[in-house]
């Protein structure tokens, strides 16, 4: 940086491979205009916030124009902003403000789908089967003898069918597209190069106007098996990790390379196997991958020694940073995750949405894990919210719900919307500061103990937490780890010159290690004693 603060142009130092990244969910951040809706206004009135808080970057949810059938991810222009959230030109002054503080930023990009309000798939309905317009999507004819059955048996993501038959121009049952999510988000056919030439072109636009970097939504998904086969239950082989996905990267990686200041590209890849996924982060491609192996791990000392020695190690083979991650908008919060019984990890076939709750235990062990992630070498991400120890809100009624899981599923999938609830910033009831209208998703009251006010004042809280920890972990030592043996229950390692890492998951206290200073600890440390689902940080 600058003597002033500001982002030099031509500041590298690869500042992105030990960065911490701030992840923004536009609509549930903070309302400037009082709509009930997050908007750039408000996220412009917490930048300072942000600055404080100690992070490097922001990253951006889709800000780009969209019916908001999947909150944003439904995109119908990649080269301009929501006007839901603002202008392009207010877009350009946020870019100014965050770099005048130190801060850059991350934006979404959805490569994978558009919104069916996008221009090009209003003119491919529009066009006849066959036509150039229809081959920039995923249009086929259907099976059995009138064409009345999907092209192939794969399943959305979001639920029920991945295809959906269009009503030609003569008002007769014509041709299907495939849609890996909502029926409204038609995925492109990345085997066409105006699809192709598209994205790089956006790419510009935005690297042009100052962004930092990507986060690439469903990274894995862009490249399908152009035969289109029928899969077994659970089979995404043939539209997730296709080989052809690593030319489509090594090209964006040349355009994030002819700018200066270190522009970057981040992976969203949900792979079963993490030595995939390091394959997109050699040099030539990705710069890093969200580590969901990490995020997704249930509270047990040994997978996570398992995890983060399987993260680490795939990462040093390509030369690349890991990147940790504890929540984010697709995932229950790990205050609930944390707090049940008994499954504490995640998975998307079961949220284990009504499990009862802990919620002063999923406290305890997430103050925990914020030191664990944030002791750990490489690229950090905090979900919006996570700094104040927010829950997942359980209890929306059914009539609010937004997200289209939902409605997919029938209710059987309550989605996402809980962990989307608008952030309290101050004041003792709704809206809690975010804003001056009653937000787009209830607030529970419980949070009036949880705003950033009431916390910022409070050296205990979660928020005091994670402002010394991300003040303190540039300082704590080499990026090599190395694990100590402190009993099958508590996880331990050091890092080189003298720094020492433990957490406790054993049911009693257990002594700490011979150390000269304690810097921070996720609880108290009664009689030098460090309690259980506590962890702590110690200079040997």
């Amino acid at each position: 940086m600058t003597a002033s603060g500001q982002l030099s142009t031509t500041e590298g130092s690869a500042w992105w491979r030990s960065a911490a990244i701030y992840q923004v969910y536009i609509r549930s951040f903070a309302d400037g205009n009082g709509d009930g809706v997050g908007d750039l206004t408000g996220v412009r009135s917490k930048l300072d916030y942000l600055a404080e808080l100690g992070v490097d970057a922001i990253w951006f949810t889709p800000w780009y124009p969209s019916p908001m059938d999947d909150g944003g991810y439904d995109v119908a222009d990649f080269r301009d902003i929501e006007p839901l959230f603002g202008t392009l030109g207010e877009a350009e002054q946020l870019l100014t403000e965050a770099h005048e503080l130190g801060i850059r930023v991350i934006i979404d990009i959805v490569p994978n789908h558009c919104s069916d309000e996008h221009r090009w798939f209003r003119a491919a309905l529009a066009a006849a089967p066959g036509s150039a317009e229809r081959q920039r999507f995923w249009f086929r004819p259907g099976r059995g003898p009138d064409g009345s059955a999907p092209p192939n048996n794969w399943k959305s993501r979001f639920g029920g069918p991945a295809w959906t038959r269009v009503t030609e121009a003569d008002g007769a049952p014509g041709e299907w597209y495939l849609h890996l999510y909502s029926s409204r988000q038609p995925d492109f056919n990345w085997d066409n190069q105006d699809i192709r030439a598209e994205f790089e072109d956006v790419l510009r636009f935005w690297f042009d106007r100052g962004v930092d970097g990507f986060r690439i939504d469903v990274a894995d998904g862009l490249v399908k098996d152009p035969a289109l086969p029928d899969v077994e239950d659970g089979d995404e082989t043939p539209f997730s990790d296709q080989e052809g996905l690593h030319e489509i990267y090594r090209s964006w990686r040349k355009i994030a390379d002819s700018y200066p200041g270190e522009k970057i590209l981040v992976g969203e890849m949900w792979l079963p196997d993490m030595s995939k996924a390091a394959r997109y982060l050699r040099r030539d491609e990705l710069h890093s991958a969200f580590n969901f192996d990490f995020l997704t791990c249930p509270w047990d000392p040994g997978r996570f020694r398992d995890v983060i020695s399987r993260t680490l190690r795939a990462h040093e083979e390509v030369g690349a940073p890991a990147a940790w991650v504890l929540s984010n908008h697709d995932v229950t919060r790990h205050v609930t995750r944390y707090g049940r019984s008994g499954d504490t990890g995640f998975a998307f076939a079961d949220r284990l949405h009504g499990t009862p709750v802990d919620r002063v235990l999923g406290t305890r062990r997430a103050r925990a894990a914020a030191l664990l992630t944030l002791s750990l070498p490489g690229g950090l991400y905090v979900y919006q919210g996570e700094e104040l120890g927010l829950w997942e809100v359980e209890d929306i009624p059914s009539g609010l719900r937004q997200d289209p899981v939902w409605a997919r599923t029938e209710g059987a999938d309550p989605g996402r919307d809980g962990c989307r609830v608008p952030i309290p910033w101050s004041g003792r009831s709704s809206p809690f500061g975010f804003g001056a209208a009653e937000p787009w998703l209830p607030q529970p009251a419980e949070w009036v103990s949880y705003t950033a006010e009431a916390e910022a004042g409070d050296p205990d809280s979660m928020l005091s937490l994670y402002r010394r920890g991300l003040a303190l972990r540039s300082s704590l030592g080499e990026p090599a780890v190395s694990w100590l043996d402190a009993g099958p229950d508590v996880l331990a390692f050091s890092r080189a010159p003298g720094f020492v890492f433990l957490l406790n998951f054993s049911a009693s206290p257990v002594e700490l290690p011979a150390h000269a200073e304690v810097l921070l600890a996720s609880g108290p440390l009664p009689d030098g004693l460090l309690p259980t689902d506590t962890a702590v940080w110690l200079r040997s």
